[in-house]
């Protein structure tokens, strides 16, 4: 009887899902395994899509990179939005509906034959891919760790990385059988495994007879959130104006400050220097840097200088690469040629001619990044890794957010801040680049 009740028991904990692993780490597992899909038939292939599709149609660079600058965007904007769907919906819900809808752009990018076709398909794609994959995952394993969430999240950010790891193979087989069938044939994979891998993640443990990070099941408690209807919601924007700002200023004058350092010796020194510094770009870059700015705040702290230090590591390397160019653009000039020959150190070139004259995209990369600063600050603040104790819009829009329908201006108003703050900084920097760059004066 012993033998037959202990394989019943067996059984029943298959059945139900409670097995020797907790099934936080299923969860983990699952999330890895939708951002592998996403680095590996989105992230990492866009650009075999942008030289194929430059080849077939004749389509400029420009207007191809601009989806993926939509991509950028509409992220930002759904974030509320989706939180919104997971909150009321779930994460597996909201995740295998993305699944369907990032299929869907895939096939419908298989058979795109204009510029405005190719926009639409794409749209589809970033909505599917934002839907679908990390931030979903992401709340879910916020619940249901703990203890061990800084390396749950870890593992969750590495199956990007892991997908750059499928590209000797994906790159090849769209130059064989061509971008239309590798896009039909990547809608198909998103489907078929995109929603199994969805339909694992679970919003919240205690819905299922769990603890956090798998101690024994405890009985109903209270859920100790903010709840902000009874504070002055005018008081508080104006309040938290401050830490948002603070933090996007103090974050995004640190990774300026890296991304030109590194940018500008790489493009000056060339060979080994320009090589190195260009692979740990490159490592830093395939790292989706809202998790790895999660990771970072969720080991040392959610204070205000921890997340901006987080936010500013990694968000350096496209201005790295803008330093780079600009610097490797100047360095090939004649009066930098004169300075040389006249005997300028390399630190003068460098400091003194070379920097100096490549100041106007710059200026416009740090307003641009003061804005994108701020939304990871408010993304952060939003899943509950920034400081409790300072208030901010990305905070206030978290603690509101169960009552969006009830009192919508909690949540739409520092939503709104956020979004004014983020393109005020983007009409400033637009401003700048027309004022310092004298080919654009008087038009």
């Amino acid at each position: 009887m012993t033998a037959l009740a202990s394989r019943i028991e067996a059984a029943r904990n298959l059945a139900t899902g409670r097995t020797r692993m907790f099934y936080g780490w299923w969860i983990v597992a699952a999330g890895f395994g939708t951002q592998t899909l996403n680095g590996a038939l989105l992230f990492h292939a866009f650009g075999t899509y942008v030289v194929l599709l430059q080849d077939d149609f004749g389509w400029s660079r420009t207007a191809l990179a601009g989806a993926f600058a939509m991509q950028r965007i509409e992220s930002g904007m759904l974030g509320p939005i989706q939180g919104w769907m997971i909150d009321h919906w779930g994460p597996r819900r909201v995740m295998a509906a993305g699944m369907v809808i990032f299929g869907a752009g895939f096939m419908l990018l298989s058979r795109i034959d204009s510029l405005e076709g190719f926009y639409a398909a794409f749209f589809l794609v970033a909505v599917g891919a934002s839907l679908g994959t990390h931030f979903g995952a992401t709340v879910a394993i916020v619940h249901w760790f703990q203890r061990h969430r800084s390396m749950a999240l870890a593992l969750l950010m590495t199956g990007t990385a892991a997908g750059g790891l499928m590209q000797p193979i994906i790159v090849p087989a769209m130059e064989e059988f061509g971008w239309r069938s590798a896009a039909f044939v990547s809608g198909l994979i998103v489907v078929l495994a995109g929603i199994p891998l969805a339909l694992v993640v679970r919003h919240r443990p205690e819905d299922h007879g769990y603890a956090v990070d798998g101690g024994p099941p405890r009985g109903a408690r209270g859920h100790a959130r903010r709840e902000s209807r009874g504070r002055d919601v005018l008081a508080g924007i104006v309040h938290g104006g401050r830490a948002t700002l603070a933090v996007g200023l103090g974050a995004a004058a640190l990774y300026v400050a890296i991304g030109i350092s590194v940018g500008a010796l790489a493009g000056f020194h060339g060979g080994l220097v320009d090589g190195a510094l260009m692979r740990l770009t490159e490592f830093f870059q395939v790292l989706p840097g809202l998790l790895f700015a999660m990771v970072l705040a969720s080991l040392f702290g959610p204070d205000p200088v921890t997340v901006a230090v987080a936010i500013g590591v990694a968000s350096w390397p496209p201005v790295a690469r803008l330093a780079r160019a600009e610097v490797l653009r100047i360095k090939a000039l004649d009066y930098v040629r004169a300075s040389r020959a006249i005997g300028a150190s390399d630190r003068r070139l460098l400091w003194r001619t070379i920097l100096p004259n490549a100041l106007a995209p710059l200026i416009a990369a740090a307003t641009l990044a003061v804005g994108a600063a701020i939304l990871f600050e408010a993304g952060l603040a939003f899943l509950g890794l920034g400081d409790p104790d300072v208030m901010s819009w990305g905070l206030t829009m978290g603690a509101n957010r169960d009552f969006v329908l009830e009192a919508w201006w909690t949540v739409t108003l520092p939503g709104l801040a956020i979004f004014v703050t983020v393109l005020g900084a983007g009409l400033v920097g637009d401003g700048l680049t027309e004022a310092l760059d004298p080919r654009r004066r008087g038009r």
